[in-house]
């Protein structure tokens, strides 16, 4: 008997109905109760399955952009070494450029000696052709040979004369050799320069064509890990969806199972009124009549004192406080639910009776409960979030009105309030369900 108590006052707490005689009209109403249940519960199974392909579509993705990242950061490996070895090249180019340099200097002290040897034997030269001018040329050797006193002192005469001759000669070769050896000197060391030069240039346009390169692979690297920092984000509240899909499923299941307890207890409590009924009928034929009657006491959910008076009907107001922001668009983006802001500690209760899908903390939500309700053969999903604490754990069963935490500002929030939403029907991260709960819930 106790047990059958339990049953029942579980089945109320959901709120799938008063318990009434077996009449057809209530059978056809249980059983499309039990057929919504098993199809949101359908519903939401197919949903799980799309958000795991999703996830394992993600994963691939996922391991994708991270093969191109091993990829990227290869070639990047590649260019820095290439760098590296334009670097050394450039810096052994810049010691033979330096070394030609100091070659050329030195270079430059050879010529400036030549040039002055260059520039004296001009003058000795100029010398010699003023003489020429001056006593006619080779006749004035003649005069020298003519001059002498004895044949001994000719043939001295020719040998000076010979020798005179012979040095001009070499003067003038001495000069021609100086001076092509200083224009192949010069020729040589300036192209050796101008090569070194060449080459200098071209692998600083090579350096620079790679640090190009590289910028650009670590742009391309920096995007394939902000894509992956987004590709895990998108796993991570996939996967938060297909937990709230999976407690949506269970909660759903647990409904199905109560409703189930609940019909069947109400064919139990429907058949002891009929034998009821029969036994009453037979002491009356038998001149025996007893009234019996009979009082059920329904127990009183109490509310914490600051909590808001429960409404009557099917719904209540989740939380005292004004409406700070509306169903719809907003200069944040659409809004899927409505806020209600007040100060202080303010309770959060349960708008409707229903079991507890998830109670955890969202990075977005922050302190957050999703609530399923049955209310007139249809399903519900109920959202608090930003609450400072919570007091019901995933899975128990909540009366309308009851306390399931504190008002507070945490996730993605600005402020305390709390952030109310009602779906026709299950959660879904599009939130495609979500519907307008002004006029709906008591707000």
């Amino acid at each position: 008997m106790k047990k059958s108590i339990i049953t029942l006052s579980l089945a109320a707490i959901l709120g799938f109905g008063s318990i009434t005689v077996g009449l057809p009209a209530d059978t056809a109403v249980a059983a499309n109760k039990l057929n919504e249940l098993n199809s949101q519960k359908n519903k939401i199974n197919q949903e799980r399955s799309g958000v795991e392909s999703k996830i394992n579509t993600t994963d691939q993705q996922i391991n994708k952009i991270q093969g191109e990242q091993k990829s990227v950061e290869s070639e990047i490996q590649r260019l820095d070494k290439a760098i590296s070895d334009a670097l050394a090249k450039i810096e052994e180019k810049n010691k033979q450029i330096t070394a030609t340099k100091q070659e050329i200097k030195k270079l430059e002290g050879e010529i400036k000696v030549l040039v002055e040897r260059i520039e004296k034997r001009n003058e000795l030269l100029k010398d010699r052709a003023r003489n020429y001018q001056e006593t006619g040329g080779m006749v004035s050797y003649i005069d020298v040979l003519m001059g002498a006193q004895s044949f001994g002192d000719f043939i001295e005469r020719v040998g000076a004369v010979a020798t005179i001759v012979e040095a001009d000669q070499g003067i003038l070769k001495e000069h021609q050799a100086d001076k092509d050896a200083l224009e192949q000197k010069q020729a040589q060391v300036k192209e050796e320069l101008a090569s070194l030069e060449t080459m200098r240039a071209e692998l600083e346009n090579m350096k620079k064509s790679l640090n190009a390169q590289k910028a650009e692979k670590d742009k391309l690297l920096a995007s394939l890990k902000k894509e992956e920092e987004h590709m895990h984000a998108a796993k991570m509240e996939l996967a938060e969806e297909k937990e709230i899909l999976a407690a949506q499923e269970a909660a759903l299941q647990k409904a199905i199972q109560l409703e189930q307890a609940r019909q069947a207890e109400a064919a139990r409590q429907a058949e002891l009124a009929r034998q009821r009924a029969a036994q009453e009928a037979a002491k009356k034929k038998s001149s025996s009549s007893a009234k019996s009657s009979s009082s059920n006491s329904t127990p009183q959910v109490s509310s914490p004192a600051p909590a808001p008076a429960v409404s009557g009907g099917a719904w209540t107001r989740p939380a005292s406080g004004r409406l700070s922001s509306g169903f719809g668009s907003r200069s944040l983006g659409d809004h899927f639910g409505v806020d209600i802001a007040a100060g202080g500690t303010v309770p959060i209760v349960a708008a409707a009776d229903g079991v507890v899908i998830r109670s955890y903390y969202s990075s977005s939500y922050g302190n957050a409960i999703f609530i399923a309700h049955s209310v007139g053969g249809q399903t519900y999903t109920t959202v608090y979030a930003h609450m400072r604490s919570r007091s019901v754990g995933s899975g128990a069963t909540v009366s309308k009105g009851q306390q399931i935490g504190i008002m507070g500002n945490t996730g993605q929030s600005y402020g305390q309030h709390l952030h109310f939403e009602l779906h026709r029907g299950s959660w879904n991260a599009g939130k495609t369900n979500a519907i307008n709960p002004v006029g709906i819930v008591p707000l």
